[in-house]
């Protein structure tokens, strides 16, 4: 493998703080240091890479995406705010652009929308996608993507009519919305490859050089996630590390055997196992009820008992891997700390820590589920673009449950304190793939208490993603001698050291004294990082330089 010399630029390294060069040789990092040093080391490098001040830092980990539906929504239409969809009318405009130059048989996809965010306060009707649609079939996903709306003509040729979850006015839920969604994914094999050969050509765009794919029945199939697993295994592909989660319930051992046999690779079985729904789509299971459900006393739909939780984390242990939900209602997580507790009265506690289970989202964690999280030693993987969409006392969260109690959603700075294992992700589709944007999103939380410290946000998108998958053994998500060469090149315009947003320590070029890596400054009039160049155990996956 050829060798690569990285100089002129800043090296985030907690092995040598005030390092301006690296070398990358055979995968491996081989050295790091000052630039007189790399002078010398230029004639052996077959590649240098003059980085004219530029940040080389490790490559993010996303440990929660979706790579199929990822896919899909690049190729499908956007409805979200920030590609200028702002009212219902623009929605149906966009719908309407796309369904003209679709085949007849075609379904129109559409994605991200967000009736909180129009002025009409309301999501489309069947008939009006009918008609913005000229008949077509349309599945228009709403930003949760737990729940969507569909034509009448989708509708029909879905066999909708009836099934739990329907409703006249062709919003989906639960039953309903899982055979709509399956429906309007049906595509050939060769198209699905170049679905997910785009989602990792996207996450690589990013400076991302891992992802933790959460695969589910109702998301994708098993074959799907045997053809990621295949297709990122070696570097030399020139994709994206997948860590593969299958979410499937299990009962016995001998279930999660097979499950483990019939994807080789399998690194859990663990991720959109859900527990329960949504807080946008209000079918996540809350303790109280949902404040502006149109049915009073709503409370969401708690999928999972805690006896089906306790038997799939005691299967899956017993199989020797790891195992994991989707947990997002304070109800659901009552049921998940249940669920712990019993497979530990059963099997001891020390079985469940050995197990490494994750948990998805967890928005709620009071006292009690934090005690529990860390006497089992379960590990987190969260959103922090969650709170930065949704948060606040004008946001979502509160509309639908409350102001006081959106309040204390997220609570990173008490995980971090606790030490509980963090990792952030995306979930994207749902917010999009920026791992910057989640580092900033921790640092300014809506609760100035809960806020971290960018460099507590950057492990957690970094090494905290090979952490909870068991991986950071490897020396992944550090730049150091003898740890693989897994990194991203940022153009930023000033880097400092930061605690919590808005108090950088101080600037680079007079940081001399802390000896602490360097990060790009976020937040406020600082232009966002640009990615040069993504680079996984040497093999360049995204490149600027030419």
């Amino acid at each position: 493998m050829a060798s690569t010399l990285y100089r002129g630029g800043v090296i985030h390294s907690s092995a040598d703080p005030f390092a301006e060069a690296l070398l990358v040789d055979d995968g491996v990092i081989a050295w790091i240091g000052a630039d007189d040093t790399a002078d010398g080391l230029a004639a052996r490098a077959d590649r240098v890479v003059e980085l004219d001040g530029a940040l080389v830092a490790p490559g993010f980990v996303d440990a929660h995406v979706h790579l199929f539906e990822i896919g899909l929504a690049l190729a499908g239409v956007d409805l979200s705010a920030s590609a200028g969809v702002t009212s219902l009318g623009s929605a149906l405009d966009a719908v309407a652009k796309a369904a003209a130059v679709a085949g007849d048989d075609e379904v129109v996809l559409a994605f991200g929308w967000d009736e909180r965010s129009w002025p009409e306060g309301r999501p489309p009707t069947a008939e009006e996608l009918d008609a913005a649609a000229g008949g077509r079939a349309v599945y228009a996903a709403r930003v949760d993507v737990h729940s969507a709306v569909v034509s009448a003509a989708l509708a029909r040729r879905a066999g909708l009519d009836g099934r739990p979850g329907w409703d006249a006015s062709g919003w989906v839920t639960g039953e309903a919305h899982h055979v709509a969604r399956d429906l309007a994914r049906e595509v050939s094999p060769g198209r699905r490859t170049e679905l997910y050969r785009a989602a990792l050509r996207a996450a690589a765009e990013q400076g991302i050089v891992s992802v933790h794919e959460m695969s589910a029945p109702h998301i994708d199939t098993r074959a799907g996630l045997r053809e990621v697993l295949d297709l990122t295994h070696d570097a030399a592909g020139g994709l994206a590390h997948v860590v593969g989660y299958r979410g499937e319930l299990c009962t016995t051992a001998d279930d999660a055997r097979s499950l483990l046999a019939d994807v080789p690779g399998l690194a859990g079985i663990a991720g959109d196992l859900n527990v329960d729904g949504s807080i946008g789509s209000r079918t996540a299971a809350m303790r109280q009820p949902y404040r502006d459900a149109p049915v009073p006393g709503e409370r969401g739909a708690l999928y999972l008992t805690a006896e089906q939780i306790a038997n799939h984390l005691s299967a899956v242990a017993a199989a020797g891997t790891q195992g994991g939900f989707h947990v997002i209602g304070d109800r659901a997580m009552d049921e998940l700390v249940l669920g712990l507790k019993a497979a530990a009265d059963v099997h001891g506690a020390g079985s469940v820590r050995a197990a490494r289970h994750r948990v998805e989202h967890a928005l709620f964690v009071d006292a009690t589920a934090l005690a529990t999280l860390l006497l089992f030693g379960v590990s987190l993987s969260v959103q922090p673009a969650f709170d930065a969409a949704w948060g606040g006392p004008g946001g979502m969260y509160a509309a639908r449950v409350g102001a006081t109690r959106a309040e204390g959603l997220s609570p990173f700075a008490d995980l971090a304190g606790a030490g509980v294992p963090v990792a952030f992700g995306s979930d994207a589709p749902v917010t999009r793939l920026d791992p910057w944007a989640g580092v900033l999103a921790a640092m300014s939380h809506v609760d100035l208490d809960q806020r971290v410290s960018a460099r507590a946000a950057f492990q957690a998108h970094t090494r905290g993603g090979w952490r909870i998958a068991g991986l950071d053994h490897t020396g992944a998500g550090q730049l150091r001698v003898g740890a693989p060469a897994h990194l991203a090149v940022w153009r930023a315009e000033h880097l400092v050291v930061q605690g919590t947003l808005g108090r950088p320590a101080s600037s680079w070029s007079t940081d001399a004294r802390s000896g602490t890596p360097l990060l790009p400054e976020l937040g406020g009039d600082a232009p966002r990082p640009t990615c040069l160049q993504t680079v996984r155990d040497g093999v360049v996956l995204f490149d600027t330089f030419g």
